[in-house]
């Protein structure tokens, strides 16, 4: 059943980034220890490489962030102003005013809280492969110092008791697991839908306990392969089956039983698994021309927007997922992860 589209309805929270991209080689990637495809987070051997972007590459500057991306791919499908509401930690810097431009121009409400200490979060996007792989390299900076009061405040207080949907990356729990937990909590106690992106391999692996506490409060998941077959080994499922993966995430301890937990699993441009009530089923990816292809990044946090836009509307799963892969497909045939112009998807795209 649809929602009415009122101001606030989706409620999400990540890091806001100002994603740095540039193409790359493989030189650059092992000068920094960096995989062709991959999402970690900045340790000191990485810091020198955001200086030498700027110094010897042509940067390309957009905002980002995932859940940043995912919930400005949504704002831009459903058009109406300010149905999304999106938190996280800037700095007060030129960067997080490029960052709430950005923001206010595709309609979307910001809640940052902004400090005074560190500087706005950015994220190197290595492209490489002509444009197929990227390797993001987060330097958290101030979005690492989200403080789980600052939802608290009367106004902020409101935006969340307001939403009818709420939206979490797996990023966001090296950030503030509580705000992630009560977020949740306060899903299930008003019965919205909680969901939540695995969002990178070291996340079920380093994160793995605050994962599994969050879990039982996640009405929809979304993960790529490589993230499904991180959190099957550490959860010890024995498996490196995609289908038997999802099906086992699903099965995972829920609190509100009265609907099951529906995974949806992208491999790239292998078929889209998706598990709803017991049953699996498979999405195949349109196809598009490697010449087509400019940049990856963005294309699963534009994949979310898709699916979360559809389902936000009322439309059936196999909607929502159409609207994913064209939404992915689209952001891979632009550079950076921002949408221009008007949409075109019709649900029969």
């Amino acid at each position: 059943m649809a929602a009415e589209l009122k101001e606030g309805l989706l409620f999400g929270i990540c890091n806001p980034l100002l994603d740095m991209a540039v193409s790359a080689d493989k030189e650059l990637l092992d000068k920094y220890s960096l995989k062709p495809n991959d999402a970690i987070l900045a340790e000191e051997k990485h810091l020198p490489l955001y200086d030498e972007l700027v110094k010897n590459y042509k940067v390309e500057y957009s905002a980002g962030g995932s859940g940043q991306n995912t919930c400005m791919v949504v704002q831009w499908l459903l058009e109406k102003p300010h149905l999304v509401v999106y938190s996280g930690s800037v700095g007060k810097d030129k960067y997080s005013q490029i960052l709430e431009d950005k923001a206010h121009e595709s309609g979307l409400k910001t809640c940052y809280q902004y400090q005074d200490s560190y500087p706005t979060g950015t994220c190197a996007v290595l492209i490489t492969g002509n444009g197929t792989n990227r390797s993001l390299c987060a330097n958290l900076a101030a979005a690492n110092h989200f403080s789980h009061d600052h939802l608290h405040s009367p106004e902020n207080k409101k935006l969340v008791q307001q939403a009818e949907y709420y939206y979490a990356t797996g990023f966001f729990l090296t950030v503030c697991f509580e705000t992630v937990l009560e977020l949740a909590q306060i899903a299930h106690q008003r019965n919205k839908l909680f969901m939540m992106n695995l969002s990178a391999p070291f996340i079920c692996l380093v994160y793995a306990k605050q994962q599994m506490q969050v879990m039982p409060y996640v009405d929809i998941i979304f993960g790529n392969d490589d993230e499904a077959k991180a959190l099957a080994k550490e959860q010890g499922f024995e498996t490196e089956d995609i289908k038997e993966i999802a099906l086992k995430i699903a099965d995972l301890p829920k609190q509100n039983t009265d609907r099951s937990r529906t995974v949806v699993i992208t491999q790239g441009h292998n078929p889209v698994i998706f598990v709803k009530d017991g049953k699996v089923e498979e999405f195949e990816v349109p196809k598009v021309p490697a010449e087509k292809i400019i940049d990856t990044n963005g294309a699963g946090d534009a994949f979310v927007g898709g699916y979360l836009a559809q389902l936000i509307l009322g439309k059936p799963y196999q909607t929502s997922i159409k609207c994913g892969m064209w939404a992915a497909s689209e952001i891979i045939q632009v550079s950076g992860t921002s949408f221009k112009g008007k949409k075109y998807f019709n649900g029969d795209s």
